[in-house]
C-alpha cells in the first residue's frame, strides 16, 4: 500500500525584522542563569499577600482559561508555580482512548503552538526560515542516538505562558535514558528562535530517549529564560549539574527500575514554559493535513498516523 505523501510544512513566518536582532541582543548580555534562579525563588513564595496577587495579575495579563484547570479557584494554589504548574479538569480534554480512533494515532505531547514540524533532511531540522542545528547536536549522544531518525520526522511545539505546560506521552513506549544537557537559557518565542542560530541546540534542556511501538523515539524539554526546572514523574526535579556537565541516566536495564508509559500518560513539566522536540523514525508517520506552523494545538490533539499500523 503507498504510503500518503507527509504534507510539505509551510514556513510563511515573517522573515527576521531589525526589531528581532534588536530584541535578540540583550538575551547575550542577561545573567540568564541567575535570573532563572531568582524566578524560581519567587514562583515558590507561599505569602497568600505576594502569590495571590502574583496569580490574579498573570491570569489576566495572559488570558488563562481556568476552566480547563482541576482547580478553577487563583487562590488555592499553595506558590505560583503550584499555579503554573497546574493539573488539567478531567473532562478539559478528550480522552486519549477517544481522541484515537485508530491504534496508530500519534497524539501531541503538549499545549502549544506549531513550531515547524517536516523531514529531518540530512540530520538536520528547521528552526526557523533560513535556519537549521541538527539532530545530533540537539540530542547530544553518540551517533547511535541520532541515527535512527535520519530521514524522520520532527515536530516543534512552543508553550506560550498562558498553556498547560505538563507533557504527555504522542505514543505508548518504555524510557531508555534520560539525558540532562547543560546550556544557555535564552527566550525561545518566535522572534527569537529567527534571529538566535542553533537556538534548541544551545539551550539547557533534557532529552528523553524511547522505545515504542512505532520505533525509536526522542522527546526533548528545552529549557529557556525563567524557566527555573523541569520535572518528571519518576525522578522529581531534574536540575543543573553543579559542574554543568551532560549527565545521563539509564533505565531498564539489570540495575535500573524500568518506565513504561501509555499514550497519553504524563511524563513530565515545565517549571515556567518552554519548547517539546519530538524526533521520529523514518516511515513511522503521516502528518494530519491541516497542520500548519504557527497553528495552535491541544495536549492529547492527532497530530499524525503511524504508518506501522497501516494494513
Amino acid at each position: 500500500m503507498p504510503h500518503p505523501k507527509h504534507p510539505a510544512p509551510t514556513t510563511a513566518a515573517p522573515p527576521a525584522s531589525s526589531r528581532d536582532y534588536l530584541q535578540a541582543i540583550p538575551q547575550y548580555l542577561y545573567p540568564q542563569h541567575l535570573l532563572s534562579a531568582l524566578m524560581w525563588r519567587a514562583a515558590r513564595i507561599r505569602s497568600p499577600r505576594i502569590k495571590d496577587r502574583l496569580i490574579r495579575w498573570f491570569i489576566r495579563a495572559y488570558r488563562v482559561d481556568m476552566r480547563e484547570a482541576a482547580n478553577p479557584d487563583p487562590t488555592a494554589y499553595a506558590s505560583f508555580n503550584h499555579f503554573f504548574t497546574r493539573a488539567l479538569h478531567p473532562d478539559a480534554r478528550v480522552s486519549p482512548k477517544i481522541a484515537a480512533p485508530s491504534a496508530g494515532a500519534v497524539l501531541s505531547p503538549a499545549d502549544g503552538h506549531i513550531s515547524q514540524f517536516g523531514p529531518i533532511d540530512q540530520g538536520r531540522i528547521l528552526q526557523a526560515k533560513g535556519r537549521e542545528y541538527s539532530t545530533a547536536e540537539l540530542l547530544q549522544g553518540n551517533a547511535t542516538d541520532s541515527a535512527p531518525f535520519l530521514g524522520g520526522q520532527f515536530m516543534t511545539i512552543y508553550l506560550s505562558p498562558r498553556d498547560y505546560h505538563r507533557v504527555h506521552m504522542p505514543v505508548a513506549g518504555r524510557l531508555g535514558e534520560m539525558r540532562y544537557v547543560p546550556g544557555r537559557l535564552f527566550s525561545v518565542n518566535a522572534s527569537t528562535t529567527r534571529v538566535i542560530p542553533r537556538l534548541f541546540a544551545r539551550n539547557e534542556r533534557v532529552v528523553f530517549l524511547f522505545d515504542t511501538e512505532i520505533g525509536p523515539m526522542a522527546l526533548v524539554m528545552v529549557g529557556a529564560i525563567f524557566v527555573g526546572s523541569i520535572d518528571t514523574v519518576w525522578a522529581g526535579t531534574i536540575t543543573p549539574a553543579r559542574r554543568r556537565a551532560i549527565h545521563a541516566w539509564q533505565y531498564g536495564d539489570e540495575q535500573q527500575t524500568e518506565f513504561t508509559f501509555e499514550r497519553g500518560q504524563e511524563i513530565g513539566r515545565f517549571n515556567m514554559g518552554s519548547t517539546v522536540i519530538l524526533l521520529l523514525p523514518p516511515d513511522s508517520v503521516t502528518w494530519a493535513p491541516p497542520l500548519h506552523p504557527g497553528m495552535p494545538i491541544k495536549m492529547g490533539t492527532v497530530m499524525g498516523e503511524s504508518l506501522k499500523f497501516e494494513v
